[in-house]
């Protein structure tokens, strides 16, 4: 698939999710839902960060960690714990506005609307990190 393609393609799913969780706060005039976008938005954030830091590592005989950054079951503490937030961070972005609506400070439709738009939100956030994550390949032929 071309690369614009994606790109327009996972500009309107995000487009999709955002618009579900205004429209459950604006359909219903409450905007206590609207914190789910930014609940959403910061939870592949511990993730991208500890992943950005192991690979930054030299991996020399006096920095040298036995974790394996390339092998998913040996992942190191630092990782293990962005795994701990992220994992926080998107329960945390169905909790709030399911007690939201346990409080009946928001109703069924907004409740429904809002997750389902984080979840889109966050799901369209992973799916762009999974499409453009691809290692440089090497340019044999210039020997770069």
């Amino acid at each position: 698939m071309n690369p614009l393609n994606k790109i327009i393609f996972l500009s309107a799913f995000l487009a999709s999710g955002f618009l579900l969780i205004l429209l459950s706060c604006a359909l219903y005039s409450n905007y206590k839902p609207l914190w789910v976008i930014a609940i959403f938005l910061s939870a592949p954030l511990p993730n991208i960060l500890a992943n950005a830091i192991e690979n930054s590592r030299d991996n020399n005989f006096l920095t040298f960690n036995d974790y394996g950054t390339s092998n998913e079951g040996n992942a190191s503490p630092l990782q293990e714990f962005a795994r701990f937030t992220t994992g926080v961070l998107i329960i945390s972005g169905i909790a709030l506005p399911w007690s939201l609506y346990h409080c009946n400070l928001i109703g069924l439709e907004s409740f429904i609307l809002s997750v389902t738009g984080g979840l889109i939100v966050y799901s369209d956030i992973i799916i762009f990190i999974w499409f453009f994550n691809k290692e440089e390949e090497e340019n044999d032929e210039f020997n770069f």
